[in-house]
């Protein structure tokens, strides 16, 4: 298929922008509602926009009319309650599709490494049209957290991790990396999420901030990293296994071309956890 995408992203699928200065702005990401939504970890979301403007997470195919990740509807309440954020995310002047508030618990190493995914960003987008990619601006103080992605879920040596200090800016073609956040701290990271049409206008915000789409990451030590790969890898096994016991396809929960929230949307509680 043919679609317009970003000569910036097509490198590494990534571009790292330069830092927001968050510390000017209001916490408004405390004041606005959020659902219980799970993603790739221990999460809830607050929808800025969502399919039809509804309090509410869901994939936009998973509405009637279905449509795809574009021409997002303002959630009138939490807008209200954030009206900076709101004009973060419109400020790049691309089609918005959805845009939330996450709110992600600590983990670890290992359970990032297991969470890792990618997004089906894509579905339903007519070709000939711009290619759906997300923006991440962190909006906590994370400097010893980060963005993991990986070209190959895995193997460990396709991986970036792009730290995440209280505005950070980053693109990434969701659908094409395995992504996911280790965030070691004591308290819930916040960051603001929303899906973007590429085009001029993405192309033109990106350009105006200085890019870069090569990040050296700092080595991990050999025994640390080995460790959370085996404990990803026996998780991995495990579901697997318990969702053929189940009668269902032990493939499902791989993170191929769905991201964590759309495998998830309908299964109970219990299984959820293990999201």
């Amino acid at each position: 298929m043919t679609y317009i995408t970003s000569e910036l992203l097509e490198p590494t699928g990534y571009v790292i922008v330069d830092g927001y200065n968050q510390a000017k702005d209001h916490q408004e990401w405390l004041d606005v509602e959020y659902v219980d939504w799970k993603s790739s970890g221990d999460t809830r979301f607050a929808p800025l926009a969502s399919a039809y403007g509804e309090m509410e997470c869901n994939g936009f195919w998973n509405h009637t009319p279905p449509k795809t990740d574009k021409d997002g509807v303002w959630v009138a309440k939490n807008v209200a309650a954030a009206p900076l954020l709101t004009a973060r995310a419109r400020e790049v002047r691309a089609n918005i599709g959805r845009c939330r508030i996450i709110e992600l618990q600590p983990n670890t190493y290992a359970e990032a490494i297991y969470n890792l995914h990618r997004d089906d960003n894509n579905r339903l987008n007519p070709e000939g049209t711009g290619w759906i990619v997300r923006a991440f601006f962190n909006l906590t103080h994370n400097p010893d957290s980060y963005m993991i992605l990986r070209e190959d879920k895995d193997d460990p040596a396709t991986e970036t991790r792009i730290p995440l200090p209280a505005g950070a800016q980053v693109v990434l073609d969701t659908q094409r990396l395995y992504h996911a956040v280790w965030h070691p701290g004591r308290a819930p990271r916040y960051c603001l999420i929303t899906s973007y049409e590429s085009g001029p206008a993405l192309d033109s915000w990106m350009s105006q901030r200085l890019p870069i789409n090569q990040f050296q990451s700092e080595a991990l030590d050999s025994q640390f990293a080995q460790a959370a790969y085996e404990t990803a890898d026996a998780r991995r096994a495990a579901r697997a296994a318990s969702l053929a016991a189940q009668g269902s396809d032990p493939r499902f929960g791989d993170g191929t071309l769905a991201s964590m929230e759309e495998q998830t949307s309908g299964m109970s509680m219990e299984t959820l956890s293990e999201a």
